[in-house]
Formats: structure tokens, sequence, C-alpha cells
């Protein structure tokens, strides 16, 4: 008669993998989750796109609102101008800009006529109103006296609270 080695005893301790079932059901949860949140993602992405297309007249209010902001001077951005949309057509823009209690730091009244699309309409006119920090657009005299406004202001604050 042939001995046999003897089997070694395999502890429920020692098991240090997973097994095949255990890895499979993971990756179906795994599966479910991500089909789940593609699906919402996609949702979102079809939303935000439907809301863009339904409110395309604020898409042109956007490149008037760059043209104002590119612009240095203050009495070019009252004046404003002309910026031609991306479907050919011109807006006219010009701002009211008025200068705040705080340096350099001015509210600007946007006004934007955009003329009737190609499906026809009416012109479409457009106010935004916007808090702009533009130290260009202040005068020395202006950002003087509101040093001295501001240091006043201060001061009488320190007062009160001794």
């Amino acid at each position: 008669m042939k001995s046999r080695a003897p089997m070694a005893k395999v502890s429920s301790e020692s098991r240090a993998a997973f097994t095949l079932i255990e890895v499979l059901v993971s990756l179906a949860i795994l599966a479910i989750a991500t089909v789940a949140l593609g699906s919402a993602y996609v949702n979102l992405l079809l939303t935000h796109d439907a809301l863009r297309k339904a409110d395309g007249a604020g898409d042109n209010v956007l490149w008037a609102r760059v043209a104002l902001l590119a612009e240095p001077d203050r009495a070019l951005a009252e004046r404003g101008g002309d910026v031609i949309l991306p479907d050919g057509r011109t807006a006219r823009w010009r701002a009211t800009v008025s200068p705040t209690a705080v340096s350099d730091l001015f509210d600007v009244v946007l006004e934007v006529e955009m003329p009737p699309s190609a499906e026809g309409g009416e012109l479409l006119r457009s106010a935004s109103t916007l808090r702009l920090l533009r130290p260009s657009w202040s005068t020395e005299v202006e950002r003087n006296e509101r040093t001295q406004a501001a240091r006043k202001r201060i001061g009488k604050s320190r007062e009160m609270m001794r």
C-alpha cells in the first residue's frame, strides 16, 4: 500500500481573499450605482441645455457685458457701443455708472437693445445692474474724497465705541 501525504487543514481564519461570488456581487452593485449616477448627470445636462436654449436673450446680453467689462475708460463705458452677436445681429449697449461710497467701486446699470431675431418680433430691451470694482474709472479727486469720507466714518465709529 502506498501511503498518502497528509492533507493540510485549511482553517477559516487563514482565508484572506474574497470569493468569486463576493466580487461579482460588488461589481453588480457598482454597475447599478454607476448607471443611476450617469443617468442623473445626463438629465442634468439636458435640462441645462434646454433652459439655455429657452432663454437665448440672456446669452446676447453676456456679449454686451463682456464689451462693458473690457472698457477701461469710464466715459467710453457710459457712451456705450455696438457688439456683434454670434448670429450676425448687432446689439447696442450703454451703461449708467454711479460711484459708491467705497473708492473704485461702481454701481452700473447696463442697458442692451437687440434687434429681433430672424423669426421676427420686436426690439428686445434688457437692463441689468452690476457692481464693479474698476480702479481705472476713478479720478484722483473722487478717490481722495472717498478716502477722506471713509476716514471720517471710521473716526466717528471709534469715538462711539469709547
